[in-house]
């Protein structure tokens, strides 16, 4: 295990969006966690334009979402896929993040480059952690 300090700054930041930006799916994940096995899920998540996040939902599992650069759309869903709720988070706006509760149907749209945002969730973790809602992307 390594015992060394990670240090959240603009080189790491850089470095994961970086790597999103390469990625077919436009966006990486950068762990802090060290196993799927372990009790608390940190992780960077740098997204960009154009990735699809398909509205789902954590059955048993509370998200939340701090955005640290960019910006970015979180909206909540009902069972029908109807939109509840639409918030758009920018650090520069001073929306700063979102706690989803367990069970709340939600995706997210990306609007600026270099999006990066820190996310934390129960493990371990388990292929029955995300229910997909059908014919449910946007």
């Amino acid at each position: 295990m390594n015992l060394t300090p990670i240090v959240i700054d603009k080189l790491l930041l850089d470095e994961v969006t970086n790597q999103a930006k390469q990625s077919p799916r436009l966006r990486k994940n950068f762990n802090f966690h060290h196993s799927i096995d372990e009790k608390c899920h940190r992780f960077l998540n740098a997204v960009e334009p154009g990735t699809v996040v398909d509205i789902h939902r954590h059955p048993a599992k509370d998200e939340t979402f701090v955005l640290l650069r960019g910006r970015v759309r979180v909206n909540t869903f009902n069972d029908k896929g109807d939109v509840v709720d639409s918030l758009e988070l920018s650090p520069d706006d001073g929306r700063y993040g979102i706690n989803i509760p367990k069970g709340v149907w939600h995706n997210l749209e990306v609007f600026e480059e270099n999006s990066v945002f820190f996310e934390c969730k129960e493990g371990p973790y388990s292929p029955e952690d995300q229910e997909l809602m059908e014919n449910g992307s946007e």
